[in-house]
């Protein structure tokens, strides 16, 4: 189950990541991150409703002695500068911040560019036993972090170098239950999350978004799973259930059921509005990332760049060059795939993927 939830998961962690025409110089690509992102509560202050720094799930559990636990995932961003010396340097100084910091640095015909990078963070809850009323509250610290690479010409001399810088991002999960009084039926009741961004962020006014993402949680989504009990679907609640479901408020991310089909021990609460139980199609040869674009349309696209956009798209990072690779090889046949596939919209899963 955790594999066909972990598929659209990371789906969801990655859309906004790159835009195409998939070039870190495209106009697009100065925008990026455009859900999910929790950013500083100073920051969202003086944006005056445009950005959040807190969301807010809410949905209906059902068991006599359920426990639930909380699984919180995000994008940190990375600062990638690149540094270009006058002259190339036998061994990288200690201190660099003396060395101009360019756009983009070609050594030997190989483009190094400036961008914001992305890495994976997770943490998990461990399960809380739902009672009569109920809370836990995590503080987590990611800490800053800067890490530098030497960028060599064939000569072996350090020509530029990679300066990548993490900035400190703190947040707190909050997760509370309360039971809903309810006769001649199983125990029921109303979880709450709340995951914040409580990131210190000095002058947030003079600021520009670039600033604040790298403070901030990215892609923010939640993944609930319970045991000894079951979720209620929100999108299609048991008639006993619409006015409890109704009264649930979802601000920043909205929980759907996830895992095979019937499932009901597993919420998938994404930034993006899913359907019940959803799937990547199995046409789909692999993220494409551009905000849930059509396949079809972003690979004919990417066939068209001409050799110097592919050049840059394949230096953005490693992401981008296997979308290029992926893409540049794909099987015409795969490629007709995309254009349209007739499928049941009766019977189950399987007999729809057929």
């Amino acid at each position: 189950m955790f594999d066909l939830v972990k598929k659209i998961a990371d789906a969801v962690l990655y859309e906004g990541y790159l835009l195409y025409p998939y070039r870190a110089s495209a106009v697009k690509n100065r925008q990026r991150f455009n859900w999910g992102a929790l950013v500083p509560e100073s920051y969202a202050a003086v944006q005056r409703g445009t950005e959040n720094a807190a969301l807010r799930i809410e949905c209906p559990a059902v068991g006599a002695r359920p426990a639930v636990g909380v699984k919180v995932r995000f994008l940190q961003l990375v600062e990638r500068e690149i540094g270009r010396f006058a002259r190339p340097v036998d061994e990288l100084p200690e201190n660099l911040e003396n060395v101009g910091r360019v756009p983009y640095l070609e050594i030997d015909g190989e483009i190094h560019q400036a961008w914001q990078e992305a890495v994976e963070c997770e943490l998990d809850l461990p399960p809380l036993e739902l009672a009569e009323t109920g809370a836990r509250e995590i503080d987590f610290v990611f800490p800053a972090g800067r890490e530098t690479e030497p960028l060599r010409d064939a000569g072996g001399r350090i020509a530029g170098v990679v300066i990548r810088t993490r900035e400190t991002l703190k947040g707190r999960v909050l997760v509370q239950s309360s039971k809903i009084e309810r006769q001649n039926s199983e125990p029921v009741f109303k979880i709450a999350v709340e995951i914040a961004n409580t990131t210190p962020f000095e002058d947030a006014a003079g600021k520009n978004r670039d600033a604040a993402l790298l403070r901030s949680t990215v892609s923010t989504h939640a993944i609930l799973s319970i045991e000894n009990g079951r979720f209620v679907s929100l999108l299609d609640p048991p008639e006993e259930f619409r006015a409890l479901v109704a009264g649930c408020r979802n601000t920043g991310a909205f929980p759907v059921l996830a895992g095979p089909e019937g499932a009901t021990d597993c919420l998938l609460a994404a930034p993006i509005i899913l359907y019940d139980y959803p799937r990547i199609a199995a046409e789909s040869a692999g993220d494409l990332f551009d905000g849930t674009e059509i396949d079809e349309i972003l690979s004919l696209r990417i066939m068209t760049l001409t050799d110097a956009e592919k050049r840059e798209m394949r230096s953005v990072d490693e992401r981008a060059r296997r979308l290029l690779e992926r893409t540049e090889t794909m099987p015409e046949e795969f490629l007709t795939r995309l254009h349209g596939v007739m499928k049941s919209a009766g019977g189950t899963h399987e007999e729809r993927e057929r």
